[in-house]
């Protein structure tokens, strides 16, 4: 499997027979069944690191993360400077907004639901179809969006550079740089800043680090379950997904509820017919936090959704204990949420762009 190609159904089936032989294998002798689980576990997920994320060709400093932080929670930015980054991506509620689809400018509804902002920096681009390589490309695109903030990148300058405070903070997280108020730097700052939005030492995490008891016997055997059942197929990894792209409705069609037919996915960005209604893997860490579910967020029961994509996924119907032990194992994927103290943001001067409501 290679980063950027989705599996087809065929390759998906085969996953999931191998992922059910080999959980089987590891775990099918009665005693050190909870040491062979763990073993197998390693193999699939990895835990969290407990240090700020480092990110490519943008060394995080204090700096940068300050002024990011700032830049995170300011709606000035914005057209009608009402709407942040927290609009959308709250701190305070897993990451992400109330859903099911997020509101933006003059009250426009966007058409998918707001991915979390915590550990994004695991995935391997942002976006449900991956349009945006990384976080700092990803920080730029809601900005420009008429239904999102509806602003430009002129308007974002000149909002920044009306304030002395900010331009004080610019020098000193890009010391190097002549005018180091820009665009492409205004993303720099905001990806520094979500590189810290990490959630180590989840009950997994211990796990996997080698305490048995950080996961109770009903998670354990949810954790057996989600991998013999092919879960782990796609969401696996250190975000427990969002590592690569898949069909939604792999082997039955979702409902049109659940799969706007006006949403080709990937497509988009691809151009691929062989992309249509692919979209990239849901990172699972903080799942229990932010209902509701998939990218159009239909769903609001973390239950159900697991009882939706065994179906569509996978070809699986589970009874209702081996759902409520996916749920519980899902449960133990919620982490230590880094506490964030909102700032006090520059005041606005006389130079500063007035907010504009017009579509």
């Amino acid at each position: 499997m290679s980063i950027g190609r989705h599996l087809s159904v065929r390759e998906l089936r085969l996953v999931r027979k191998l992922c059910v032989a080999a959980v089987a294998i590891l775990v099918s002798s009665p005693s050190g069944a909870d040491d062979d689980l763990m073993k197998a576990a390693r193999r699939t997920f990895k835990p969290i690191p407990p240090v700020v994320a480092a990110v490519k060709d943008n060394p995080v400093t204090r700096e940068k993360v300050d002024l990011g932080k700032m830049l995170f929670f300011d709606p000035r930015v914005s057209g009608s400077e009402i709407i942040s980054c927290n609009s959308c991506h709250n701190l305070g509620t897993g990451g992400v907004d109330a859903g099911p689809t997020s509101v933006g400018h003059g009250w426009q509804r966007g058409p998918r639901r707001a991915p979390t902002v915590y550990n994004a920096v695991f995935n391997v681009a942002q976006f449900w179809d991956g349009r945006a390589a990384d976080l700092k490309a990803q920080a730029k695109g809601p900005v420009q969006a008429s239904v999102e903030m509806n602003a430009s990148p002129d308007h974002v300058i000149s909002t920044l550079n009306s304030m002395s405070d900010y331009v004080v903070m610019f020098k000193k997280a890009f010391p190097n740089e002549e005018s180091p108020v820009t665009f492409d730097n205004f993303g720099r700052a905001i990806e520094a800043f979500e590189a810290t939005l990490i959630t180590p030492a989840a009950p997994l995490d211990r796990y996997l680090e080698g305490d048995s008891n950080a996961l109770d016997d009903q998670q354990k055997a949810g954790l057996k379950l989600f991998m013999e059942t092919g879960c782990s197929s796609c969401h696996n990894g250190i975000n427990v997904g969002g590592q690569d792209y898949f069909p939604f409705g792999a082997v039955e069609r979702p409902a049109a509820s659940l799969l706007p037919t006006a949403d080709k996915g990937r497509s988009a960005v691809t151009k691929l017919a062989s992309d249509e209604y692919v979209f990239r893997a849901a990172p699972l860490r903080n799942v229990a936090l932010r209902p509701p579910y998939f990218h159009s967020g239909r769903v609001w029961s973390l239950k159900q959704a697991v009882g939706v994509m065994a179906e569509v996924q996978l070809g699986a119907k589970l009874s209702d204990k081996e759902e409520n032990d996916i749920v519980a194992f899902l449960n133990s994927l919620t982490g230590q949420l880094p506490k964030i103290e909102y700032p006090i943001l520059p005041t606005r001067t006389d130079t500063t762009p007035l907010p504009s409501t017009e579509k």
